[in-house]
């Protein structure tokens, strides 16, 4: 299962992991629609395989600690985190750079 979230985790420079029915879930995927990218989302309730693939998900956000598994966002292949690191960022002004930097935004 690992592959396969590695392999549709780069197919584009952002991929986002979600459910249908997760509000925090449509709040990241807002914003990076308002900051005009097209990130490929995944959502899992709706993939065959979205029970293992958010297993695997949580598994690399919290370890065994335990945790949300969607949304979960990569940047440029690598895993950024969820909503609380994607929001933090953003109000950072880290966000927009890293974007850039992975090809996500133009200007």
């Amino acid at each position: 299962m690992a592959e396969r979230v590695e392999r549709l985790a780069s197919e584009r420079a952002v991929v986002v992991f979600t459910k249908s029915s997760c509000c925090m879930c449509h709040t990241v995927t807002t914003l990076l629609g308002e900051l005009a990218v097209s990130a490929a989302v995944h959502e899992l309730d709706k993939e065959p395989l979205g029970k293992e693939m958010e297993k695997e998900l949580a598994r690399r956000l919290y370890g065994d600690r335990g945790g949300p598994a969607v949304p979960a966002v990569f940047i440029g292949g690598s895993l950024v985190g969820g909503t609380s690191k994607v929001m933090a960022m953003h109000l950072k002004g880290e966000l927009v750079p890293m974007l850039r930097n992975a090809g996500a935004l133009w200007l």
